[in-house]
């Protein structure tokens, strides 16, 4: 790398993953949040590949990454990456950090997760590594006073102290974007216009 690449590579990247089963407006809002809060350069959106933790079959990647690539387009640094939807086999997050640890050597990473993902991080694959490869910052959607949390009263994962971001309350989540659509109801208010769209044309989440 010449000087002069040095002085514009990227210091501080965060990885965002997650099913984006659909994305919604939640998602765009911590994305934004992240962004702002932590000072990143850019922001790896990762739909996740092959979900070992999940029990119910996620939508055809292709259609999760056109949908992130929809709900993502205006937020500046957010970047959709397809790297885990290409793997073969189980999708876990520490490879996908040590692939960014090569890609931006001496870049600061941030994991980047909501409320939810953070209170089962200790079974996820190679826990006790994910502090050391990235500072994990959680985005807690039900108390956003949390945010001014010390780091010493944050919650702690074989003693890796988290990071809050703040983020204003909201109880939406994928699941109600599905069963609404499952329904016949709109789910406008959940997610971007342009997701939204996608869902209906390509006639996604509907009841058998």
């Amino acid at each position: 790398m010449s000087p002069a690449d040095a002085m514009t590579a990227p210091k501080r990247v965060g990885l965002f993953g997650g099913a984006f089963d659909p994305p919604h407006r939640t998602h765009v809002a911590l994305a934004e949040a992240a962004i702002a809060q932590l000072q990143l350069d850019v922001l790896h959106i990762v739909p996740t590949g092959h979900a070992w933790h999940k029990q119910r079959p996620l939508t055809a990647a292709e259609h999760r990454l056109a949908m992130c690539s929809l709900a993502f387009a205006h937020v500046n640094r957010a970047q959709v990456d397809a790297r885990e939807t290409l793997r073969s086999g189980p999708s876990y997050t520490i490879d996908t950090l040590q692939e960014l640890q090569s890609e931006y050597p001496g870049a600061q990473l941030y994991l980047v997760m909501g409320e939810d993902q953070a209170k089962a991080l200790a079974s996820w694959h190679r826990a006790e590594d994910l502090g050391l490869a990235a500072i994990i910052c959680v985005a807690s959607r039900s108390e956003p006073h949390a945010a001014d949390s010390s780091a010493d009263d944050s919650p702690k994962l074989q003693g890796v102290p988290l990071q809050r971001l703040q983020l204003p309350p909201s109880p939406l989540n994928a699941t109600e974007v599905r069963d609404r659509t499952a329904r016949g109801q709109s789910v406008s208010a959940l997610v971007l216009e342009s997701v939204a769209r996608y869902i209906d044309q390509h006639h996604l989440y509907q009841a058998d």
